[in-house]
């Protein structure tokens, strides 16, 4: 066996807590809601056999006949603190409901499922990974499933395998795949049901009844101790300003937690970047002012949070970036320079401004990586970096700042991904894992699985299940209009929002940091067992 820490040792050790109802797989039944959204016609002719199934709510009943099931499982997208216990939870019910059942983990993502590429889950196998991070159980990818053949691969893997169930652990694409892949096993006489589970670190798949996704909690308690330790470096050092980027691809739910749990000088909200129209030049201006008064007061240092997706909130610049996905999948070129000469030809004359404005550098990241949907990566670009230099040059024109500046850029992301889960997320995905398994004992397909009442005691949370057909909306992608789950941005109008605005005047010249601290797993359950806290607010 493997060396392990001793943290590790102890970590597998720890038994999760959740409803006691739930571990009653056996007799476990439920109720539809008869509340549905308003009929969107395109969606309904792409979903015809799962579009307003209604809302479910799980519930002990009377026990009954236990059958064995046959399951599959599958990571899909990037990796979040908590996956191994959804698949601890999937295996525990399914092995109490009866000794028989078998649960299958597809590897290396969705291609696994196409190319039939899978491991039975036993016991011993499945006891190595309890309460640990990462996904290295059975791995992950970014596959999306899409294309007949793909469909039609992924049907035959499920019938070989003789499959009741398929549950898919990701994040807005991935669950999208699960709602695509449910509609077409139906419309096939198949009857191996899909249930969706949602994991994000970003927080962007939410809805009324999905209150966060698993992984978020973790990965904004890891940044916000390395940005406690960031913003106690610059009071002692006291001559740097940090720019630290922040993981959270279109909405800006980690940097707003990591600025409740830490206090920095100035934090972007994109959402509202992007409802007050800022542009770059206005959003520079801003920190300058910032920086010439805190030097004032001989502060020539500070800590800045800026979401990963913040570009892309920025009027100009998201125009430019709706062109570019517009243009770039039908222009062939083979060198950088080629392709640049042809895109300024096809660019509007407000996009070919802002696209010239920016430095080479930049332009060169907005033209190069994308994703496997065909858009821009936005991790990728240097936003902090940006910003850095945009101040500097400011600065130099400004002939009555007397002061310093030395900006340091950060960019933390993948140092959040695989830690290992909170005493939260732990409890959570093991929930999670009973719920996916006892939607698929109950033959409920295209359902992504949701837990209500995350602020109450674990035995008052409530066991849901929400269309996942009911998130979505049709969005261009790879200059196409496809149906996608819609990304839940940070609500301007939310308490955790109006929070952070309460005080973040007094953080911009106060220097009032906070050191979150390492994750805790053992001790004070106020400090062991706390909730996000924008889903506390």
């Amino acid at each position: 066996m493997k060396e392990i820490s001793p943290l590790e040792k102890l970590r597998l050790k720890y038994e999760p807590a959740i409803p006691s109802f739930l571990k009653k797989i056996s007799s476990i039944t439920f109720e539809k809601s008869n509340v549905f959204l308003p009929v969107n016609e395109k969606l309904q002719k792409l979903f015809p056999n799962t579009y307003k199934a209604g809302v479910v709510s799980l519930k002990e009943g009377s026990k009954k006949d236990s059958f064995p099931l046959k399951i599959g499982v599958v990571f899909s997208g990037g990796q979040a603190p908590g996956g191994h216990n959804v698949i601890a939870g999937l295996f525990d019910a399914i092995s109490s409901l009866h000794k028989d059942s078998i649960l299958y983990g597809f590897l290396d993502g969705p291609s696994g499922i196409v190319e039939n590429k899978h491991i039975k889950i036993t016991k011993e196998l499945i006891a190595k990974y309890r309460n640990v991070g990462g996904f290295d159980l059975i791995g992950s990818g970014r596959t999306k499933i899409e294309t007949k053949d793909q469909l039609a691969a992924s049907l035959k893997t499920v019938k070989d395998l003789k499959l009741d169930g398929l549950v898919i652990i990701g994040g807005d694409d991935s669950n999208t795949n699960a709602a695509i892949l449910a509609e077409y096993f139906l419309q096939n006489k198949c009857e191996t049901a899909v249930a969706g589970v949602p994991k994000t670190i970003d927080g962007d798949l939410r809805s009324e009844h999905i209150l966060t996704p698993f992984g978020f909690d973790t990965a904004c308690k890891v940044y916000s101790e390395m940005i406690g330790n960031i913003a106690k470096d610059a009071l002692s050092a006291k001559k740097y300003y940090h720019f630290i980027k922040l993981m959270g691809r279109s909405a800006s739910h980690i940097a707003l937690e990591c600025a409740l749990k830490t206090a920095p000088n100035y934090t972007f909200i994109g959402e509202e970047v992007a409802k007050e129209k800022k542009t770059l030049k206005q959003l520079i201006n801003e920190l300058t002012d910032l920086i010439c008064k805190r030097a004032l007061n001989n502060k020539n240092y500070g800590v800045i949070l800026i979401p990963e997706g913040l570009i892309e909130f920025i009027p100009e610049i998201k125009l430019l970036i709706k062109e570019l996905n517009s243009l770039l999948p039908t222009i062939e070129e083979k060198t950088l320079k080629s392709l640049k000469e042809k895109i300024v030809h096809l660019l509007s004359k407000e996009a070919k401004t802002t696209f010239e404005s920016l430095d080479e550098k930049i332009q060169d990241q907005l033209l190069l990586d994308r994703d496997p949907h065909g858009n821009i990566q936005v991790s990728k670009i240097d936003t902090e970096k940006l910003l850095i230099e945009g101040v500097k040059k400011e600065l130099k024109k400004r002939s009555d700042f007397k002061g310093k500046f030395n900006g340091q850029d950060h960019f933390f992301g993948y140092e959040g991904r695989a830690s290992f889960p909170s005493n939260f997320d732990a409890n959570y995905c093991y929930a999670l894992g009973f719920i996916a398994a006892s939607l698929i004992k109950l033959k409920l397909t295209g359902y992504i699985c949701a837990v209500c009442n995350l602020t109450a005691s674990f035995e008052k949370w409530e066991a849901k299940a929400v269309p996942i057909v009911d998130l979505m909306h049709l969005e261009i992608r790879s200059g196409e209009e496809k149906p996608v789950i819609k990304k839940a941005l940070v609500d301007l109008n939310g308490k955790a929002y109006k929070h952070f605005v309460s005080g973040r005047k007094l953080f911009e010249m106060e220097d009032n940091y906070l050191s979150a601290g390492p994750l805790q797993f053992y001790g004070e359950k106020e400090i062991t067992d706390s909730l996000p806290l924008s889903l506390t607010l």
